[in-house]
């Protein structure tokens, strides 16, 4: 196989949470670019939405979704539906989630609860799910969506910053089980882009400047920076690549 030929994913179905939008619709968006069909699914994806319409038009095949990741009945209802299909997912993309921004003091017990169980809990039975047939039949990739706050604190956002701290040692975890079985399990922790999730921090006054004066490379990052990095987890260029937290972020966590 040659060189270019090592990233095209032509022939496999790559499932990707959080699709509808942000960082998740750019993901999905490369993978079919790369030649995979898209199994998308977000909390509110609306029919013939515009990453379905973006997918569709580049020739590749989509099955939209809806799922509540805070509800673990709806979960385990949504791979049940997929597996019942019979369908192999060969790429499993963890990237919805969410955020509860409050002072820790204020910080209650509801909000904590709903980011741990999407950011964390539907992460691992999603990847627990779908990754035990990649082990069956010894090939599969699983890429986590991380985050820079898996190596840092963050400020009033500490469900946000456990759940993705937990992702990066979950990373590692399922890799040291299952890469000597041909599952790749990888994580890119994405730094600050230009994203809903990081509107209120753009429009501050005071942490706008602060955050890009800390960033070297001096502006957000764009959805479409992570299809490069998706590409390659997902394709056949990554095979000896396992539990790393690939970063990018502008060179945030070298500085």
């Amino acid at each position: 196989m040659g060189f270019r030929e090592r990233f095209l994913l032509t022939g496999k179905t790559a499932l990707v949470t959080g699709c509808r939008r942000g960082l998740g619709k750019a993901i999905a968006e490369g993978l079919a670019e790369a030649g995979a069909d898209i199994i998308g699914v977000s909390a509110s994806l609306e029919s013939e939405s515009e990453i379905e319409k973006t997918v569709l038009k580049l020739g590749r095949q989509f099955q939209p979704y809806q799922c509540d990741f805070s509800n673990r009945e709806d979960l385990y209802q949504f791979i049940n539906t997929v597996k019942g299909k019979g369908e192999p997912v060969d790429i499993l993309v963890n990237n919805a989630g969410t955020l509860e921004r409050k002072p820790i003091v204020e910080h209650p017990d509801e909000d904590w609860d709903k980011v741990i169980e999407v950011n964390l809990n539907s992460q691992f039975i999603l990847s627990r799910e779908f990754g035990k047939d990649m082990v069956k039949r010894g090939n599969g990739k699983i890429i986590f969506i991380a985050s820079i706050l898996s190596f840092q604190g963050g400020l009033t956002v500490p469900g946000y910053t456990a759940s993705k701290g937990a992702i990066g040692q979950l990373t590692m975890a399922l890799s040291n089980e299952w890469a000597s079985l041909g599952v790749n399990v990888n994580a890119i922790a994405p730094g600050y882009f230009a994203t809903d999730i990081n509107l209120n921090l753009r429009e501050d006054p005071v942490r706008n400047p602060a955050l890009l004066s800390r960033i070297p490379a001096g502006h957000y990052g764009d959805p479409e920076d992570l299809k490069g990095p998706v590409v390659f987890l997902a394709s056949e260029a990554s095979n000896y690549v396992h539990g790393t937290l690939l970063t990018v972020d502008g060179g945030w966590m070298g500085r």
